[in-house]
């Protein structure tokens, strides 16, 4: 009886994949970190009327950015394989975690945004962070493994959106639009942006490959 064999990419390759990807989003998160918190701690000019508002609303913004925190750094870790694979118990735990910390940061950015311009773009980036999430839980209940992982690719590339949409902070004239329409605007297009991207990654072999 013949068998038909799947062709894979190498574990190797997976692998030098993996590290170059995680490797561009730290390095992303560092850019990031340096050009608008730290520039915001300093009260960098461009930022200081936004530095005002941050302490206007730190009531809300503390809770928002650990939460988002905890969901950053937490995806890394479960995506790991040899992490789950060792550490099963943790990586549920830690699942637990990302989903908390997915819908504490979703409705204290809603929260944050309420009655500003920037309402609708928020609004709509915050559900598509829950509805992915959910998914990846209801998924990963309900013992469907493939899915779920696609369904997290699309979670943590909701939340990827809160960094990738202040790499251009520093470009002043991009900077000087925030916080009227285009804002929103903005928002909405980065969470699509990485949405979509996810997608092509996710059928990246269907459509490079043409089935026999």
């Amino acid at each position: 009886m013949q068998t038909t064999t799947l062709v894979k990419p190498t574990t190797a390759a997976a692998s030098r994949f993996k590290m170059v990807l995680w490797a561009g989003l730290g390095l992303t998160v560092l850019f990031v970190f340096i050009t608008s918190e730290v520039l915001l701690i300093t009260d960098y000019p461009m930022y200081h009327a936004y530095r005002l508002q941050v302490i206007a609303d730190r009531h809300l913004l503390i809770p928002h950015t650990i939460a988002g925190t905890f969901a950053l750094l937490i995806g890394p870790i479960n995506f790991s394989s040899r992490i789950r694979q060792r550490y099963l118990q943790l990586h549920r735990v830690l699942g637990r975690i990302y989903v908390v910390s997915v819908f504490v940061g979703s409705f204290t950015g809603i929260a944050l945004a309420a009655g500003r311009p920037g309402l609708p773009g928020t609004s709509m980036q915050a559900a598509a962070w829950m509805v992915c999430t959910t998914a990846a839980f209801i998924t990963a209940r309900n013992r469907y493994i493939v899915q779920h992982r696609q369904w997290m690719a699309r979670s943590y590339a909701v939340t990827f959106t809160f960094i990738s949409s202040r790499v251009l902070n520093l470009w002043p004239r991009y900077w000087s639009h925030l916080g009227d329409t285009l804002s929103a605007v903005g928002v909405i297009a980065f969470t699509l942006a990485s949405l979509l991207i996810v997608e092509i990654g996710l059928n990246w072999r269907e459509l490079t490959t043409r089935r026999e």
